[in-house]
């Protein structure tokens, strides 16, 4: 199995929601997060202060996924929320060990399975 991370902009969202539903992925952790790459934040001005943003909205969205299925879900993902501009994200593939869904007790590949 392996575990699919994309970090993304959150306009976005909604747009890989649907390209995943597209590759037949049915459930997904979403979480808002804040960080900078090589866009470093940027400045505001509030009331007339100026001020440095140094963390931006951003929205990482989590699916673990068998073997087979994990390059298509990130090819999807990325193919649905490219602009092409600095801040579009990155996605991260790594192998998850195991996986134990509590209800059910079930293990593996059962066990992150919609059902």
């Amino acid at each position: 199995m392996k575990k699919i991370e994309a970090i993304i902009k959150p306009f976005k969202l909604e747009e890989a929601k649907e390209a995943l539903a597209e590759v037949g992925i049915q459930g997904m952790t979403v979480t808002e997060v804040k960080g900078f790459g090589r866009q470093k934040g940027h400045t505001e001005i509030y009331r007339g202060s100026e001020y440095t943003v140094d963390f931006l909205p951003k929205v990482k969205i989590e699916i673990v996924v068998e073997d087979e299925l994990a390059e298509q879900v990130a090819k999807a993902i990325v193919d649905s929320v490219s602009t092409g501009k600095i801040g579009d994200g990155k996605v991260f593939i790594s192998p998850v060990e195991e996986a134990i869904r509590i209800r059910t007790g079930e293990t593996g590949a059962p066990a992150v399975a919609v059902n």
